[in-house]
């Protein structure tokens, strides 16, 4: 029953606002040589201490999940940096005047939008092998983001980010 509620509540919280992600990689790198990771030590997220501790340990859950090992001597190293943006809303009405008589007529009319705009955070990791400082492999999410939710969503908000995010990795051999 636990698992089933669970489940029901993963479900609720990703059809909320749907998540969006991209992927890029190099097809020539072997991945199976990656079992271990770091963060960069410089990062800078763009977010706040929370936002980004609550993020880092979602990951490093979701990586230890994966079978990767956190280490001062990583195979790859992670970046991530997000950007905040507001979207126009999606609907508007539309409102007109005119009129006329006889062969002269004319109008105006203009789009008055419904609702608020909505804000979006774009997440993009970045995987450089530890080595050679090469980027190997990059996600990069967008989704909705409620700058006034509770500590307790927004830990659920980043989970089902980085479920979505970490589908496709390591990639498929083609």
């Amino acid at each position: 029953m636990k698992r089933l509620l669970g489940a029901f509540l993963f479900l609720t919280i990703v059809s909320c606002a749907p998540i969006y992600v991209n992927y890029d990689y190099d097809k020539a790198i072997d991945f199976s040589k990656y079992k271990t990771y770091q963060y960069f030590g410089d990062m800078d997220t763009g977010m706040n201490e929370l936002d980004t501790k609550r993020l880092l340990d979602a990951m490093d859950k979701k990586l230890a999940a994966n079978g990767f090992l956190i280490s001062e001597t990583p195979d790859f190293l992670i970046d991530i940096k997000t950007t905040e943006f507001r979207n126009a809303p999606q609907e508007s009405v539309g409102v007109g005047v005119g009129g006329g008589g006889g062969n002269v007529g004319g109008g105006i009319s203009i789009g008055l939008p419904i609702g608020q705009s909505k804000m979006t955070r774009q997440i993009v990791f970045d995987f450089v092998d530890a080595e050679n400082k090469k980027l190997f492999w990059q996600a990069k999410s967008e989704s909705g983001y409620n700058p006034r939710a509770e500590p307790a969503k927004r830990e659920e908000r980043f989970a089902a980010i980085l479920e979505k995010v970490f589908k496709k990795f390591p990639p498929e051999k083609q």
